[in-house]
């Protein structure tokens, strides 16, 4: 089992930065990767980005060149430094952890979920 304390979010102006980082607990040893989902009002949850254990990353086409994933091995720790935000980046964000193949991520376990919202 692995748990995930999820930390950071918050309101920010567009153009703005916030980041979010996520604790993980647990048989770590069970997954090869770390990622993050948002779900927005009406919207299906979506990747946002994942980064495996082997440095592997993969971003949402819309975020890649404003977010980036990364992680604190010691700490067991992920982030997503969050940039030149925008009004539709607001979403609840989930941390999660499981498996990627490179292409495909797998996600087993789920971070309770936490807000950000970019106002215009």
């Amino acid at each position: 089992q692995v748990h995930l304390a999820e930390s950071g979010g918050g309101l920010a102006q567009a153009g703005g930065s916030l980041r979010l980082s996520c604790a993980a607990f647990g048989s770590i040893f069970s997954i090869n990767a770390l990622g993050w989902h948002r779900q927005a009002p009406g919207k299906q949850r979506e990747l946002v980005a994942v980064l495996s254990t082997g440095g592997t990353t993969k971003y949402l086409d819309s975020v890649k060149g404003r977010f980036t994933i990364s992680r604190d091995d010691a700490k067991n720790t992920v982030y997503l430094q969050m940039n030149v935000l925008k009004p539709e980046d607001t979403a609840v964000y989930y941390c999660n952890a499981g498996d990627y193949s490179g292409t495909d991520y797998y996600p087993k376990y789920w971070g309770q979920g936490t807000q950000v919202t970019v106002s215009s």
